[in-house]
């Protein structure tokens, strides 16, 4: 029997080389199909949790809000056909008991709204019965309104702090000289003399009329990154209520969406995410690319786990592109309280290469980052300051 074949005795039989006597060891994508197989049917979604596959976030626990179950929705979409995703998921509904989460109400209104509920609830999508969308659409706004209401202040006052700065640092045309703030600035200079005062540093008003930054959010909606798009989808809305900065909200899988007409309301956002299946990268750069028409004030912040689907060469040479024409790339591979996130360490390196960091963030320590960026600062020793060593690519 070849070694194909052996293979599928070996997925077929469930076991191990102790006890299915075919001596497979599964590796690559066999090893993270058995995973998800043996996290159904025999009751192990406990060691698949725990890491093994491409999506793990090494924690959770047996509630159905936990975030394995948005993982898993995201890895079988990612791993089989469509026929095979359909089998599983109704499966999946009646062994782990999620019927009682999707169907009845009582158990709607019991669960405790988090972001990993929310993450679930995106994953389930369109299996979300008809008599209760407008039930889970209350407990996602719910959760929008508690983190917008923790994190908008902090995401003001990093990203107009830092625009500020940046504003004072540049040397304003004669029409946006701020000439009360100037002369202030420079009384130190007061010359009795020629009774005047020598203007060494000129304030601005900034460029009127003019966004000073054009940020891109581009997020991998693959379901290994649910909480993350939660995260983006927050920040993105914050971001847009800003006068002086252009926000546009770029979701993909191995398509692309712009979501950016629906960043004044991050529900609709969610509710118009469908997490799971592949993952086409460049593509999504490449539309992104599209967006840039002031390369030297624009930052793209892509937020993905890095593995490509889709043509990994192209990815590599859209990353070189962008930075080449003097955009700002950082890529976050989570943004999320969960953990060290699973990402392909080559595509890491390769962009550490290229002069961009790719690092897991906190939302508490994403505004800080915003201005950090804007400021241009090295962010290289900003992400060695401020983020943990199991949080670096």
């Amino acid at each position: 029997m070849d070694g194909e074949n052996l293979t599928r005795w070996r997925l077929v039989l469930g076991g191990n080389d102790k006890t299915d006597g075919t001596g497979v060891q599964l590796s690559g994508d066999a090893a993270r199909v058995d995973l998800a197989l043996a996290a159904l049917y025999d009751g192990q979604m406990n060691r698949y949790k725990k890491g093994s596959g491409k999506g793990s976030k090494g924690k959770g626990s047996s509630d159905p809000s936990a975030p394995y179950v948005a993982t898993w929705l995201g890895e079988i979409r990612d791993l089989f056909p469509q026929s095979m995703v359909q089998v599983l998921q109704q499966d999946a509904i009646d062994r782990l008991h999620l019927t009682e989460l999707l169907t009845e109400r009582e158990m709607l209104e019991q669960v405790v709204p988090d972001v990993h509920l929310v993450a679930t609830l995106m994953s389930l999508g369109q299996l979300v019965p008809e008599k209760n969308k407008a039930l889970v659409r209350s407990i996602i706004s719910q959760v929008v309104e508690e983190l917008i209401k923790k994190l908008r202040m902090p995401m003001e006052q990093a990203v107009l702090g830092a625009l500020n700065k940046s504003v004072r640092k540049r040397n304003p045309r004669a029409r946006e000289i701020n000439w009360d703030a100037t002369i202030r600035k420079n009384l130190r200079n007061y010359q009795p003399s020629l009774n005047t005062i020598i203007p060494e540093e000129l304030v601005g008003f900034g460029r009127k009329g003019r966004k000073l930054k054009d940020i891109v959010l581009c997020i991998d909606q693959s379901g290994s990154m649910g909480t993350s798009v939660v995260y983006s989808a927050i920040f993105g809305s914050v971001l847009a209520a800003l006068p002086a900065v252009s926000t546009r909200l770029v979701c993909f899988d191995t398509s692309v969406v712009d979501l950016t007409d629906q960043l004044h309301d991050p529900v609709e956002v969610l509710l118009g995410v469908q997490l799971g299946g592949g993952t086409d990268i460049q593509k999504a750069l490449s539309y992104c690319q599209g967006l840039v028409t002031r390369p030297e004030d624009t930052i793209m912040v892509v937020i993905t786990d890095l593995y490509e689907g889709g043509d990994k060469t192209r990815m590599y040479q859209r990353f070189a592109d962008l930075v080449a024409s003097g955009v700002q790339v950082v890529v976050l591979l989570a943004l999320s309280d969960d953990g060290a996130p699973y990402y392909d360490q080559s595509a890491a390196q390769f962009l550490a290469n290229l002069g961009i960091c790719a690092f897991a963030c906190t939302p508490d320590l994403f505004p800080e980052l915003m201005g950090a960026v804007i400021n241009k600062q090295d962010l290289s020793l900003w992400v060695a300051q401020n983020i943990t060593s199991d949080h670096k690519a």
